[in-house]
Parts: C-alpha cells; sequence; structure tokens
C-alpha cells in the first residue's frame, strides 16, 4: 500500500458497444486520493528494441521484466514518481483501454487462506505501466494482468477496468493469488463503487475468465458449498455496515440515473452487477454518472442542511485527482479527461495518439501553481465551494460553454483527420486539436475564477453597512 498517498477510493462505469448511444465501447472512472495531488497527461511513444526492460516498483519490492517492444499509450501519472508512477488509465495504439485500480476488499476467510502480498505483490500503480503498453485485445489485457498475479501475488483487492472497440471486460482480484473478470454484455453497463461486484461465475461460458485453480481453492478451503451457484461477490467480498454508506448507494445512484425503472434502494446488497438502461447511453450520460453528488435527491451535500451531516459518500467528491472516460468506436478514439473533481470541471476529449501534450497538462505539483491544468480546475472548485448555491450557477454556465467548444473542436478536426492521408500531417493535426481544446477549457475556467473572486470580494466577514451620506 502507498503509504504517502493510500490507495484510491473510486467508482467505475463500463458500457457495451450496444448500450451506448453512438455503438462505442466505453469504460470510465473517478481517480479518488487526496485533495491536493496532481495529475498530468502523457503521451507515451512507440518503442523497440528495448534492452534490459524492466520495472521495479517504488511502492513496495514488486519488480518483473518487461517485453523488448512497447506500445504507444497515453496515460495519466502522478505529478512525482517518488511513491509510484501511478498511470491508472489510458489507450494504447491497438486500441486498447484500460483503467486501473477500483479498490476493493476481500474478507478475512479468505484472506486467511490466500493473503495479499504486500511486500512484492503487484500494486495499483504499477498496473498499467506493465499491462497496458504490451496487448493489443482487451481479453489479452485481462490474461497479462492474471499471469501476474498468479506468479507474482497481488498486493491488494481491486477492480480492473479494460476494453477495445468491441467489448468491455471488468476484472477482479479477490486474494493473493485468485482473479475472475467477467465481459460487459454489449446490450448493458456496470457501476462499481469499492466492493468485489461480479456475481455468478459460468465456468463454462466465454464471457468469462479465472485463474485456473480458483474452484479447487474455494471448494478445498471450504469457503463455499459445491452445491451452490459459485457467486464470486459472495464467496470472496465483504458485507460491512460501511458498504450500505459508502459503496452501495453509489452503486444505486448510477443504476438509478441509467435505468430509472428499476425500484431499488440506496443500502441494497443486491443490487445487481449488471444492468440494461432504459435509453442508449451517451457519453454525456457517462459523464453525469461519474459527476454526481446525488443531485436531485435528500442526499446532496452541496444542500447546506447535509454539510455536517452527509448519509451517504457520492461519486463525485473532493478527493477528485482526475475522472475519465476511455471510449472506442472503429477507428476513433477519445481519451475524455476532466482534472480535478469531476462535478466541477469539464471533460476534454483528446485524441490519445498524440505526440505533444499540452503545456498545462503536463504541469502541477503538491502546492497550487497557476501554470497547472490541474490547478486551475481545481481552483474554481475551491471558489465554489465557499457557497455553491450562490456560485453554482456561474460554474454551470462556464461547464457548458467548455463542453460545447472543446466538442465543437474535436467534430472539426475529427472531419480534417477523415480527409488526410499523410501520416505525418495527421499526426500535427492530432496536436493542433488537443493543444486548442485544453485552451478553449482552460481560458474558459480562467474566465470563471476571475468572475468568481471579484464577486467574493463582497463576501468578507469585514463587512459593515455605511451611512451613504459619509
Amino acid at each position: 500500500m502507498n503509504t504517502k498517498i493510500g490507495r484510491s477510493s473510486c467508482t467505475s462505469i463500463l458500457i457495451g458497444k450496444k448500450a451506448s448511444l453512438t455503438g462505442s465501447v466505453i469504460i470510465g472512472r473517478n481517480e479518488d486520493a487526496k485533495t491536493a495531488w496532481p495529475k498530468h497527461l502523457a503521451f507515451n511513444k512507440h518503442e523497440a528494441d528495448l534492452k534490459n526492460n524492466h520495472f521495479k516498483s517504488k511502492d513496495n519490492k514488486f519488480e518483473m521484466d518487461l517485453p523488448s517492444e512497447k506500445f504507444a499509450y497515453s496515460s495519466t501519472p502522478e505529478w512525482t514518481d517518488k511513491y509510484g508512477v501511478f498511470e491508472e488509465d489510458g489507450i494504447n495504439e491497438y486500441h486498447v483501454a484500460m483503467s486501473a485500480t477500483e479498490s476493493a476488499y476481500a474478507n478475512s476467510r479468505v484472506l486467511a487462506v490466500d493473503p495479499f502480498d504486500t511486500e512484492k505483490g503487484i500494486l495499483e500503480e504499477a498496473m498499467i505501466t506493465v499491462v497496458l503498453p504490451y496487448v493489443k485485445s482487451a481479453q489479452e489485457g485481462v490474461k497479462r494482468l492474471g499471469e501476474i498475479v498468479e506468479k507474482h501475488g497481488a498486493a491488494e483487492a481491486d477492480g480492473i477496468l479494460f476494453a477495445d472497440r468491441d467489448e468491455a471486460w471488468y476484472m477482479e482480484i479477490g486474494s493473493g493469488h485468485h482473479w475472475v473478470a467477467q465481459r460487459i454484455p454489449d446490450d448493458s453497463y456496470a457501476v462499481v463503487a469499492n466492493q468485489l461486484a461480479i456475481q455468478e461465475i459460468d465456468f463454462e461460458s466465454q464471457d468469462f475468465l479465472f485463474d485456473p485453480n480458483l474452484k479447487d481453492f474455494v471448494y478445498e478451503n471450504h469457503l463455499w458449498p459445491e452445491d451452490k451457484a459459485f457467486n464470486f461477490r459472495e464467496i470472496f467480498g465483504t458485507h460491512d455496515d460501511s458498504d450500505l454508506h459508502y459503496n452501495t448507494p453509489r452503486v444505486w445512484i448510477g443504476q438509478k440515473l441509467l435505468t430509472p425503472s428499476a425500484k431499488q434502494e440506496p443500502q441494497s446488497f443486491n443490487l445487481p452487477f449488471i444492468r440494461k438502461p432504459d435509453k442508449p447511453v451517451s457519453i454525456q450520460d457517462a459523464q453525469r454518472v461519474l459527476s454526481d453528488h446525488y443531485q436531485n435527491t435528500p442526499y446532496d451535500l452541496t444542500n447546506k442542511k447535509n454539510k455536517d451531516n452527509a448519509t451517504f459518500r457520492p461519486i463525485s467528491v473532493a478527493t477528485t485527482q482526475e475522472s475519465h472516460l476511455l471510449e472506442l468506436r472503429g477507428e476513433d478514439m477519445v481519451h475524455w479527461l476532466a482534472m480535478g473533481v469531476a462535478a466541477q470541471s469539464v471533460y476534454v476529449p483528446f485524441f490519445p495518439q498524440g505526440s505533444k501534450v499540452p503545456t498545462m497538462y503536463k504541469y502541477g505539483k503538491e502546492t497550487y501553481n497557476s501554470n497547472s491544468a490541474y490547478w486551475v480546475f481545481k481552483l474554481a472548485s475551491n471558489l465554489v465551494d465557499r457557497d455553491w448555491g450562490k456560485y453554482g450557477a456561474s460554474l454551470t454556465t462556464a461547464q457548458t460553454e467548455a463542453r460545447d467548444k472543446v466538442m465543437h473542436i474535436r467534430y472539426e478536426y475529427d472531419q480534417k483527420l477523415a480527409k488526410e492521408q499523410n501520416d505525418n500531417k495527421k499526426l500535427a493535426l492530432v496536436d493542433e486539436a488537443n493543444d486548442k481544446m485544453a485552451k478553449a477549457a482552460i481560458d474558459i475556467f480562467r474566465d470563471l475564477t476571475a468572475k468568481l473572486i471579484t464577486e467574493q470580494t463582497g463576501d468578507s466577514p469585514l463587512r459593515f453597512k455605511m451611512d451613504p451620506n459619509l
């Protein structure tokens, strides 16, 4: 476990291609850890004939040799690699997307037999780095990480998201050496919130992948009756009171937004892992899920009466470092990235195959600095937080303006790229588009900050109503 920033307390979403509005496969997650811990955007180039390609963790003693060829991929690393790289998410040149991880918890019955290897097992911080640059499909990604867990052990319980242009997979590590992955049906979606979520496993179905010793491990150690359906969540997961306030309500609200016809309670342990949406899910719907703070419900934390008496942990929280959605359809790849708190930021639809990262997305340290994209969005968040009821409308106006602007720029460059045949000119267009989208979003949020600071000069406790004649 990373002793500096701890594990990410995230929320994830996966959407099958027939469940999405555009026929895209979409995966995404909020990366939640600390209120002031900047992320950067990175475009990592293709490298061949690497000599002695070896990974050694800075977070624990996990290490392994890597292939000599590394594919190009996007990622969102930490501002410092002192405690590990934590690249977290990205799309590689073979149109494979990966997001890691959704932190989870395993029960003591399982861990008594197969504990996590916190000293040498693979951690969240390493997963993108040792898997995404070396796989050509989502299933290949699952199998590569599974083999690493079997050989080296895992240091923690995690959920990992994989996607390519055809399918999305959700993988869960339930103990030191045991894991399972389920394919998300094309017409369905899943929302996951810090719990082991996969339910009944069909060992004969191609919609499941798992370690070869999973069944023997469970039955030989009397962890589940052999005459009952093999339910991974029940065997490996937890049912704590904290789940009812911290985890299950987030799944409930995500499913409520996408499948409002389903009547469910926020504290139910029986929420299904897989759901079908009531209507096709747009990328904006997915953004709405990851930006949710129980607005339009009695549990909204922006309601002043809930400020010091929160009932449930929301999806969008102050500790979100970045929120991403990775969208794949045909030749199109979109790395949607919202720096800081998703509910108070804007998703920029970056081209992941770029060669130049927009300048302000490369910068940002633990202490505020105005040259960092992370801190531009975080500053606006802080100012709105002073009185959401008073300043929330200004935030919404800025978000709408920025969203419309960046999406139009993306559309314009999609059209240009469709007509361009020269690879070098295509790359130049991609870099130009990424820069323009980043600048448009940052400029609008800087204007919002200027407006909020100006308005808040009147909020001082030193206000005093003066006699107009003086």
